[in-house]
């Protein structure tokens, strides 16, 4: 799956069968960022603390944000949120097709 494949199950009312962290940026970038943070919070890999660290950014919490980062072994984003966003689905989406 693309990025652009990611973008157009948007209009799902569900989310694709991928990672839980996945699934949680899915929320997020259809606007549900309640929903993105449950599901991300119960996500106890690297990979649900980057999704983690980036909500929390785009929430403006940024103390939580950098302790999220942190955890991922991320360094602290500082470009647009949406850059953001669709780099972390990019890396997800090569790294879920291993």
């Amino acid at each position: 799956m693309t990025l652009d494949d990611f973008k157009q199950t948007l209009s799902r009312n569900e989310p694709p069968l991928l990672s839980r962290a996945l699934q949680a940026l899915w929320h997020d970038a259809r606007g549900d960022w309640d929903g993105a943070h449950r599901v991300a919070q119960d996500v106890s890999t690297p990979d649900g603390a980057w999704v983690h660290a980036y909500l929390h950014r785009k929430e403006g919490d940024l103390s939580n944000a950098r302790y999220w980062y942190e955890r991922a072994g991320q360094p602290e984003a500082t470009g647009s949120l949406d850059a953001e966003r669709d780099d972390i689905i990019e890396r997800l989406l090569n790294d879920w097709e291993r």
